[in-house]
């Protein structure tokens, strides 16, 4: 896993957190409609938080699948 510094105190962050929906067992993916009826981009975000001050950031592994 990659180390990630918070971009607002620069505090390493701490990783392999999760972001759940209130009132349900899922998980949340980032989305892009593409080109196309099924041509979806969907990737899983690695969240990152810092224990400093809170501030919460999200990456996907493969962010070149959003490029046009």
């Amino acid at each position: 896993m990659k180390e990630r510094k918070c971009h607002e105190c620069e505090t390493p962050m701490v990783g392999e957190c999760t972001i759940r929906v209130e009132g349900g067992g899922y998980g949340i993916k980032i989305q892009k409609k593409g080109h196309g009826l099924f041509n979806r981009v969907a990737e899983s975000p690695h969240v990152y938080v810092c224990p400093s001050c809170g501030y919460v950031a999200m990456y996907v592994d493969n962010a070149e699948r959003f490029a046009d």
